[in-house]
């Protein structure tokens, strides 16, 4: 916890630091300084809506509520200053974390204060810059302590579980000794019958490729008569062509003979006849030969 408060403080301080940047401006453009205009005495944060203090006694400290009193706590050393903060009931009620009394937040605002001032703030300003951070740290707290718990009742909440975790160890025994014996059983059982499921599937199993075996040998064995079938049927198809073939080339040789022997038949007769008419031309012209000498003969 005091190491979140830390953290929180150290975030604040970063964010006040970054505010200091941003110095306002008068209608001039230069910078305001504290010693330009005047600053009116200063409160506590708690004192924002009061109406103001006394003014300040001789030793020039102004009159503070919650963050020393008179100007004689403005002497004490900064940083052993703090502002405390009480817890909101709803983190208490959430978490029962107790706060002992205060949040204390180790944050000097005073001192912020003065340094806002002296950087060109006015103290209302500074002030309302101040508040406004410890709201933040504030709002930090709570939503660290909402995620918190005491060592307490992180013990507590071991020896629960511890103590759940026991009881279910001991209701796994009895599961164990009681419904795990039947589940095995059970198993045993199933298992058995599993065996037997398989021994019958692979039984079909061997039937049935035994049938398709056997099926695929007869097929095979039909194939194998019908092929044998059709190649001798292909064998006697040739055989029968070849012979035609034999048959034809015979019946063309003969004829061709016959054609042969017939033309020199027509050949000798034509030489004959052609033998015969020269005969008869001879014959003829010997004989008009005759006639024509003797017809001379006779005229002359």
């Amino acid at each position: 916890m005091a190491g979140g408060q830390a953290a929180t403080a150290a975030s604040g301080g970063r964010r006040a630091l970054l505010l200091l940047l941003l110095r306002p401006r008068g209608p001039d453009g230069a910078s305001r300084d504290r010693r330009a205009t005047p600053s009116p005495p200063r409160r506590c944060l708690g004192d924002c809506g009061r109406p103001p203090a006394a003014p300040p006694g001789p030793g020039g400290g102004a009159v503070w509520g919650r963050c020393g009193g008179s100007g004689a706590g403005t002497r004490r050393h900064r940083g052993e200053r703090d502002v405390s903060v009480s817890a909101s009931p709803s983190l208490q009620s959430k978490g029962n974390i107790s706060l002992l009394g205060n949040r204390r937040l180790f944050f000097d605002t005073h001192a912020l204060v003065c340094l806002l001032e002296e950087n060109g703030f006015t103290t209302q300003q500074s002030e309302v810059i101040v508040s406004a951070l410890v709201k933040i740290m504030n709002t930090n707290l709570d939503m660290i302590y909402k995620d918190m718990v005491t060592k307490v009742q992180q013990e507590i909440a071991l020896q629960q579980v511890m103590s759940h975790i026991g009881g279910v160890k001991k209701d796994m025994i009895i599961l164990e000794k009681s419904e795990f014996s039947a589940l095995r059983s059970e198993n045993e059982k199933i298992k058995l019958e599993l065996q037997q499921i398989k021994k019958q599937v692979m039984d079909e199993i061997t039937k049935v490729r035994a049938d398709n075996k056997l099926n695929l040998n007869l097929e095979k064995s039909r194939v194998k008569e019908l092929y044998s079938l059709n190649e001798r049927k292909l064998l006697e198809m040739r055989t029968e062509i070849v012979e035609l073939h034999a048959q034809q080339d015979r019946a063309l040789t003969q004829t061709d003979r016959k054609i042969d022997t017939e033309v020199a038949d027509l050949k000798t007769m034509l030489e004959s006849h052609k033998l015969d008419n020269i005969k008869y031309l001879a014959g003829s012209v010997f004989t008009c030969l005759t006639v024509a000498l003797g017809f001379y003969r006779l005229w002359i």
